[in-house]
């Protein structure tokens, strides 16, 4: 599955962000924070995470459907609905 061109700056932005965040969870849990804060942090980054998968699955849907690799035939509806609960 292929990242549309469109979707490509978005899912960059949102790893980005989440590769952020991961950093400060990091540095909180070396400095001793409060474990509220420190989770509080590591959901944002899942968040984060989970945002960027659906971006990447949402937006490559319609080529899963139409086409696929190297001539192999092209994803089915179970597929895809597996794709979407690895996110879940």
């Amino acid at each position: 599955m292929q990242v549309g061109d469109e979707a490509v700056g978005a899912v960059l932005n949102r790893l980005r962000r989440a590769q952020g965040q991961l950093a400060g969870v990091i540095a909180m849990i070396e400095a001793g924070r409060d474990c509220k804060d420190v989770v509080t942090q590591l959901a944002a980054v899942s968040r984060a995470l989970d945002r960027a998968g659906f971006k990447i699955v949402a937006s490559g849907m319609r080529q899963c459907m139409a086409e696929s690799e190297e001539g192999a035939a092209p994803m089915s509806e179970a597929e895809l609905e597996k794709l979407f609960l690895a996110l879940a």
